[in-house]
């Protein structure tokens, strides 16, 4: 067992439904230290009495300011020498914890490393020809075993499931508040790992289970496409590059 403290954030804004669900996860299928810290982003679903009865630890915001916002706000109280964003709409499997902690620690210069999953964009996305949770988490069961012959270098890892070492975020800092409400501000975060030495790696031993973009969408359904398009342009003015040449 890894003994590493990892500080798990999960932004959330009136998806109970979700949090509940990937907190029962992660309480049942991680074999290394953790805390969990939940950023709630002004819910009126019962969010903020549910993580006072599961002794989470809890940061709640007066108004949803989005997940760059809540992210920060959950880093900043971090414990952990290794940092992991999680949405709220995932669920973990088996090992998953300790497996990312041992391809982080697999050498000084890797920053971040993120898994496969059923629903994400590039390579991190695999088919696996089921549908539901409980079907994909039994998948994990199986599937998840240590293999750094697994282990993919990228240049980009999507915040989903994204862990990262404390001396990076020492390194270079929170995430870029100017991609609120969200989209774009973890292809910032990794490009910014890169520009600063860092390597990335996508672990396909280990898969958890994704529902995919649920409280994002359910919040800006008809403004998503603006949001997308403003935010990538944000980071081609910001860095003179397309980060959709990385996918």
């Amino acid at each position: 067992m890894n003994g590493i403290l990892t500080s798990i954030i999960i932004p959330t804004y009136n998806g109970l439904h979700l949090l509940s669900d990937c907190v029962e996860s992660i309480r049942e299928h991680t074999d290394a230290p953790y805390e969990i810290i939940v950023v709630d982003n002004g819910s009126r679903d019962g969010t903020k009495e549910y993580c006072v009865k599961e002794k989470l630890i809890l940061i709640s915001l007066p108004e949803n300011t989005g997940f760059p916002v809540a992210c920060n706000k959950g880093l900043a109280v971090a414990a952990g020498d290794q940092l992991l964003l999680l949405n709220n709409d995932c669920q973990v499997t088996p090992r998953w914890l300790s497996q990312l902690s041992a391809a982080l620690q697999s050498s000084p210069d890797i920053g971040i490393v993120g898994p496969i999953t059923n629903y994400a964009s590039g390579q991190q996305q695999i088919d696996t020809g089921l549908s539901e949770p409980d079907e994909l988490i039994e998948y994990a069961r199986t599937f998840n075993r240590t293999d750094a012959s697994k282990w993919t270098e990228v240049r980009r890892l999507i915040g989903y499931c994204f862990m990262f070492k404390r001396s990076l975020y020492d390194e270079i800092g929170a995430l870029d508040e100017g991609y609120s409400p969200g989209h774009y501000e973890d292809d910032d975060y990794c490009f910014r790992a890169v520009m600063g030495g860092f390597r990335l790696l996508i672990c396909k031993d280990t898969f958890i289970y994704h529902k995919g973009s649920a409280s994002f969408k359910e919040k800006h359904s008809e403004e998503w496409d603006w949001i997308i398009e403003k935010n990538r342009n944000r980071f081609i003015e910001k860095w003179g590059i397309d980060p959709r040449q990385f996918i």
